[in-house]
């Protein structure tokens, strides 16, 4: 991969279709800074796609999107919200949820209680939003008394997104959902996280399978070393000779 393109104009068109709008964004650990002026924008109801190889930033930028990761400049803007210095339990009341690398599930306590500690924001709510995370995936209802330790990988995983949902977010990232899975169960999670962006949950997906993530998503960016390197419509990605050549095995 070579220099950036010029910035891209979203089709995501006017400020009052965006939901997350990133700019200028710098973040890192330490003296290390990982991120250098990214800029991504998410509109409403859209499945955007974050690729690249391993170390170029991609998790870095989901955790200081969702405030785990402090930024150094820049800016990050929610529903129109500046939330840029906002806590992360700020921006989960604002409508941010996200589901970690690895799913960090609470392994002695149930289904059921990981999904409700995945609702605490909702109150008296989250009854009616654990009935419809049972409905979307039947294995947890089946399961809900069991440890959520004791879970296949593909079942931790769905458990991951489920209690991230019961928040009810406006917005959702999901940071590597397919990593040390069979690939019968990637299709299952790929398949549910687009039926979710087909029912209007807004996605902001980093997955290793870059052809697959570009396969469902709307738009995509490829971050190469802190740096957006090439964005614009999955589909114009997959058919890009150096997204092929440098991130699909073509």
């Amino acid at each position: 991969m070579t220099a950036p393109d010029a910035p891209e104009t979203s089709h995501a068109a006017t400020t009052g279709e965006l939901l997350l709008e990133v700019r200028g964004l710098v973040a890192g650990y330490g003296p290390i800074e990982a991120l250098h002026g990214v800029d991504l924008e998410l509109g409403r109801g859209q499945l955007v796609a974050l690729v690249g190889a391993n170390g170029a930033g991609k998790t870095t930028l989901l955790r200081a999107i969702s405030g785990l990761v402090r930024t150094r400049g820049g800016a990050v803007r929610l529903c129109g919200r500046d939330v840029t210095h906002a806590s992360p339990d700020q921006r989960v009341r604002a409508g941010l949820a996200q589901v970690l690398e690895g799913r960090q599930m609470f392994a002695p306590l149930s289904v059921e209680d990981n999904l409700l500690l995945g609702g605490y924001v909702r109150g008296r709510d989250a009854g009616e939003q654990l009935d419809a995370m049972y409905a979307l995936f039947p294995v947890l209802k089946q399961r809900r008394r069991t440890a959520a330790g004791t879970l296949s990988g593909g079942q931790q995983q769905m458990l991951a997104i489920a209690r991230a949902l019961m928040s009810r977010p406006r917005l959702l990232l999901l940071d590597e959902p397919s990593m040390g899975l069979a690939p019968r169960l990637v299709g299952e999670i790929l398949g549910v996280i687009e039926r979710l962006r087909d029912e209007g949950v807004p996605i902001l997906l980093v997955e290793q399978n870059a052809r697959a993530a570009l396969a469902i998503a709307d738009r995509g960016y490829v971050l190469e070393t802190g740096r957006v390197t090439v964005g614009g419509a999955a589909r114009d990605l997959l058919r890009d000779e150096r997204v092929k050549a440098a991130y699909l095995g073509m």
